[in-house]
């Protein structure tokens, strides 16, 4: 491709909002050049790297790390290599890469299992995981949650129902548990959700996401000075976590500490200008 996209040309082409895709941008997952003006101008292998992008978010990847994974990446690659030639996706909740037979993840530079997955350069869209010969708990586990994720636009008490089914296979789904919390919490259930995330946090204790919820859940149960460490544990882990900055900010104001609050809004400021 020789000419460059414009925004609403990306907008269409991948089926997300214009300002999602600026969004995006703005959050450092793809580094356009200019058009004419201050337009962007998105090459074939910047669409490649937000749909990617896209796709990570979509299995739950906290942002941050799809970053951070991304611009690893970009640095190993040899010059002039593109990653629209890698096949890229999340192994759980790391980002993983495969170059022919080679698997490894870019954060850490580690060689992870090797999965069979469709050309993603070739459709422009983030694959599902292939099962191997037969499927395991984890796996069916993991197909209950790809059907879960399905359901939760058209029928939320049967994502519910579903991603239950889910944690029944494999207890230790964390990213299962997340979900259920959320649907829970969208339908004014915040003690169940608040049981959900509190097992998510002790399965994945490093996912700043995951401590972020329990604080919207400990808000509403609990009140905000339960939820000021659940917060602040999330900014600890992704310390570019706007929403918890503006969450803790709101506390603090609360509180009357008007320099933490200060300090936070500044934060929260700072990161969504970027």
């Amino acid at each position: 491709m020789d000419r460059t996209l414009s925004t609403a040309e990306v907008s269409r082409i991948l089926g997300l909002g214009e300002s999602r895709v600026r969004k995006m941008v703005r959050a450092g997952l793809c580094r356009p050049g200019r058009r004419k003006g201050r337009a962007y101008g998105f090459t074939f292998q910047d669409l490649v790297v937000l749909r990617t992008a896209q796709g990570l978010v979509q299995k739950q990847v906290p942002p941050a790390r799809v970053r951070r994974a991304l611009d690893a990446l970009a640095r190993e690659l040899p010059e002039g290599r593109s990653v629209a030639g890698l096949r890229i996706y999340a192994d759980g909740r790391r980002v993983a890469v495969r170059d022919g037979r080679t698997a490894w993840e870019p954060e850490t530079g580690q060689t992870v299992l090797d999965f069979g997955l469709d050309d993603l350069a070739r459709k422009v869209r983030t694959l599902e995981r292939v099962g191997g010969r037969g499927p395991t708990e984890r796996q069916r586990a993991q197909a209950c949650f790809a059907r879960a994720v399905d359901l939760e636009d058209d029928d939320p008490p049967a994502a519910i129902a579903v991603y239950r089914e889910a944690i029944e296979i494999d207890p230790e789904l964390a990213d299962a548990h997340v979900n259920l919390g959320r649907l829970l919490h969208q339908e004014g259930r915040a003690a169940e959700a608040l049981a959900s995330y509190r097992t998510a946090v002790r399965l994945a204790p490093d996912d700043a996401i995951t401590h972020y919820n329990l604080g919207l859940a400990l808000e509403d149960t609990e009140g905000s000075a339960a939820a000021e460490a659940a917060y602040e544990q999330a900014l600890a882990l992704d310390p570019t976590f706007a929403d918890a900055h503006w969450n803790l900010a709101g506390i603090c104001e609360e509180a009357g500490r008007k320099s933490d609050a200060l300090r936070h809004y500044a934060a929260y400021r700072r990161l969504t200008r970027r």
